[in-house]
């Protein structure tokens, strides 16, 4: 597998300046990450010009962008922003690829009052199946989350339940659509974290790797100090012969030496499963 580092820890001072992206990318290397993580929140100038200013920051710093995570809202009620969001995602799709990202992490929407069941899962399969097809020339893959809820929405994901996420996932089989599974979402969400992933791991291309404290909702901790079954998922991964991308959502808001344990366990939890 191949390590990299999505630092939630870090949001607001990458957002608010008082980090750079450049310095995030050191800190990476610092600790010998195979790549690093960017969420589409850190970009304040979304030009394609400035994309390509950012991965030279990156890159010389010796490191890659693995992962752009980006937050669609295809199940809005309103069709014409439901347009606007898939000119939105084909923009940051293409941001990506000037990135140098091989990924990018997409989501359903949000759950608005007004949206049904039925239409969300329609209208998102539709979002994300277009998305696919328009930018299927740039290179980089879609990995679709089992997701919560990021800052940025008013709204949790509208496929945060199980049920909702396996009918999306069922009903995009037929496009290039991978997965992009969150370990921490999973326990808080799923009766069986393990069974989940079973059920969609022949498309999973990259895991998010993040713990919560609690079953039944989403209490980001630092990572193996949690309920995520990491033993068990890792095995589960490495049964299936499993080689991708786990990319580390680091959240205990622990700075620097959190972000240190995290790798850390991770890479110890990686090896022990292999050992099992």
């Amino acid at each position: 597998m191949q390590l990299s580092c999505l630092p939630v820890s870090f949001f607001s001072d990458i957002i608010e300046g008082r980090m750079t992206i450049a310095q995030w990318a050191k800190m990476c290397a610092g600790m010998s990450l195979d790549a690093l993580d960017l969420s589409i929140l850190f970009l304040s100038d979304r030009s394609l010009q400035a994309a390509v200013h950012t991965r030279k920051q990156v890159e010389s710093a010796g490191m890659r962008v693995a992962m752009l995570t980006t937050y669609p809202d295809f199940t809005h009620p309103d069709a014409a922003q439901r347009q606007r969001e898939l000119e939105l995602e084909q923009h940051a799709v293409a941001l990506a690829a000037e990135l140098g990202a091989s990924l990018v992490r997409v989501t359903a929407g949000q759950a608005h009052p007004e949206t049904s069941r039925r239409n969300g899962i329609a209208w998102a399969v539709e979002g994300l199946a277009r998305l696919v097809e328009t930018t299927s020339h740039t290179g980089v893959r879609l990995v679709y989350e089992n997701h919560s809820k990021p800052g940025a929405w008013t709204f949790t994901d509208f496929s945060q339940p199980p049920d909702i996420f396996l009918e999306i996932f069922h009903q995009t089989a037929s496009s290039n659509l991978g997965i992009n599974f969150d370990l921490g979402n999973a326990t808080a969400f799923a009766q069986d974290p393990v069974e989940l992933l079973q059920q969609v791991i022949h498309r999973v291309v990259s895991i998010h790797a993040s713990d919560t404290s609690a079953r039944g909702r989403l209490q980001h901790v630092l990572l193996g100090t949690g309920a995520t079954p990491y033993p068990e998922l890792f095995a589960c991964l490495r049964r299936h012969g499993w080689d991708g991308w786990i990319c580390i959502e680091e959240a205990s808001y622990q700075g620097q030496p959190g972000v240190q344990a995290a790798v850390n366990y991770v890479r110890r939890a990686w090896e022990e499963a292999s050992n099992a």
